[in-house]
C-alpha cells in the first residue's frame, strides 16, 4: 500500500492523492476505496460526489490534506 495526502486537482475537477512532489495517483473516481487516517486509526472508506466530494462515513468539510493509503 502507498500512503499520501488528498489534494484537489483544479484542472480535472477531481480529488487526487499526492504521494510525493511529482507522484500522484491520477485522480479518484466515485466509488474508489481506500483508508483514511483518523487520529491513530486507519478507517476504510470510499469517495463519492454529491454537491461536493465526500468520504462515506467520514464527517469532515475539507478533504484536502487528509492522510490516506491505497
Amino acid at each position: 500500500m502507498k500512503q499520501g495526502v488528498l489534494v484537489y486537482d483544479r484542472e480535472n475537477d477531481r480529488i487526487d492523492i499526492r504521494f510525493g512532489l511529482e507522484d500522484y495517483y491520477g485522480g479518484l473516481h466515485c466509488g474508489t476505496t481506500f483508508d483514511v487516517l483518523i487520529g491513530r486509526r486507519w478507517i476504510p472508506t470510499r469517495i463519492e460526489l454529491g454537491r461536493v466530494w465526500y468520504l462515506v462515513g467520514i464527517k469532515t468539510s475539507n478533504l484536502e490534506g487528509l492522510r490516506v493509503r491505497i
